[in-house]
Order: structure tokens, then sequence, then C-alpha cells
């Protein structure tokens, strides 16, 4: 899972949030999930540091890219936020907000698409 994204709001903090305890959830799915943040502000650091905190973020990974984000995904610059997850080299979820556009009923229904492709997973584990 990958989410990109160009600053901190309070709806990628709940995003980030509900992502990190899906990873603790789905450790021996050896789920993984990060976060690239698209900014050269020298102070961010320090502020992905207190969301952390502050958030309880434990196992989602936050990264610092410069603006354009890594050339080979292709981050649509109109994108506040690029959300990004996929199991076994396959793409499941791709989903792209303009600034001021994730909420919590986008945040929700990210959270539930993702569920989702466990559950299929486990019930392919109990009825082979």
């Amino acid at each position: 899972m990958v989410i990109f994204a160009r600053e901190i709001s309070d709806s990628l903090t709940s995003l980030v949030k509900a992502i990190d305890t899906l990873t603790a959830e789905h450790k021996s799915d050896k789920m993984g999930s990060f976060v690239v943040f698209c900014n050269d502000d020298e102070e961010l650091r320090d502020r992905l540091k207190e969301m952390a905190e502050k958030a309880g973020i434990e196992k989602c990974i936050l990264t610092i890219d410069k603006p354009d984000g890594p050339p080979d995904y292709e981050i649509a610059k109109e994108a506040d936020v690029t959300v990004i997850f996929y199991r076994k080299r396959k793409v499941l979820l791709n989903r792209a907000f303009e600034k001021g556009k994730l909420d919590a009923d986008s945040v929700q229904a990210i959270v539930k698409e993702i569920s989702k492709s466990f559950e299929k997973t486990e019930d392919k584990k109990d009825n082979p």
C-alpha cells in the first residue's frame, strides 16, 4: 500500500491511521504501507514526527520525496492525495483526490475496499 500526499491534513491523518491499523491487523498477510509526501517544506520532517506521535502511527512508514514524486509513478500534479493498494503486484485500488476532496466518507470507502480484499483471501484459505 502506498499513499502519495502533498501535505498533512486531518483527513489524510485519519486515512494514515486507518491504514496503520490495517497494516498491523494483516501482518501475517505481509501487508506493508507507506506514505510518500511530495513536498520540499524544510519543516515537514518535524511535522510528520508530530503527526505520527499524536495519531499513534506505528506500522505505516512516512517518507519525503521531491514535489513531483517518483517519476515512474507519474503522480498527477492536481492530485493532493493518491492512494494505491496492490497485492501480488496487481493494483486493486487506485484513487486520486484533489485538494480538499479526501473526506471521512472517502477514508471509510478506502478502508472498506482494502478490508474486502483480505476477506476474499480468508475465504480461499477456509474453502480450498
